[in-house]
C-alpha cells in the first residue's frame, strides 16, 4: 500500500471515529492538530511549487514534516497520538531516502528516490495537513 493509501486509510478512520463520537478531540488536541496541520502546509507547499524544486530540498521538506509530525506526538496521548504514530509510519519509507549520489563507500542503507515516490510523499503530508484542518473543525 502507498503512503497515500495509508493516508487516506488513517484519515478515514479519524472521520469516522469523530462521527461516531468514539473520538471527542480536547481543546488541546485540536490546538495542537491545527497548530501541526499549519507547519505541515508551511514544509511541504502545493504540487507546482514542491515539484519545480530539486530533489535534495524536497527531501528536506519531507524531512522536515515527519520532525514537525514527531515533535506533536511527543506533545499528546491518546487518539491523536495515535493518528499522527500511524502517519509517521506511513512516511517511514522518506527515512531511507537519498538525493545525493554515493560516490564511493556504502550509504547506510539509503536509496535513491525517483520523482513518483516525492509526489507520493507530499501527497500523503497534503492529505496529512486537509485532515488536521478538518478535525480541528467542530
Amino acid at each position: 500500500m502507498d503512503m497515500r493509501r495509508i493516508v487516506a486509510v488513517l484519515a478515514e478512520e479519524a472521520g469516522q471515529q469523530l462521527h461516531d463520537q468514539v473520538w471527542e478531540l480536547t481543546s488541546s488536541d485540536r490546538a495542537l492538530a491545527l497548530t501541526t496541520g499549519t507547519s505541515l502546509r508551511d514544509v511541504v507547499g502545493p504540487p507546482d511549487v514542491q515539484e519545480a524544486l530539486p530533489q535534495i530540498t524536497r527531501l528536506e521538506h519531507l524531512r522536515e514534516a515527519l520532525a514537525v509530525l514527531a515533535v506533536s506526538l511527543a506533545r499528546t496521548h491518546g487518539r491523536l497520538a495515535w493518528f499522527m504514530s500511524g502517519a509517521l509510519n506511513a512516511l517511514e519509507p522518506v527515512l531511507r531516502w537519498r538525493a545525493m549520489p554515493a560516490d564511493h563507500g556504502g550509504t547506510f542503507g539509503t536509496v535513491l528516490a525517483d520523482p513518483e515516490q516525492y509526489t507520493e510523499a507530499e501527497d500523503a503530508v497534503r492529505l496529512l495537513q486537509d485532515t488536521l484542518t478538518r478535525i480541528t473543525t467542530p
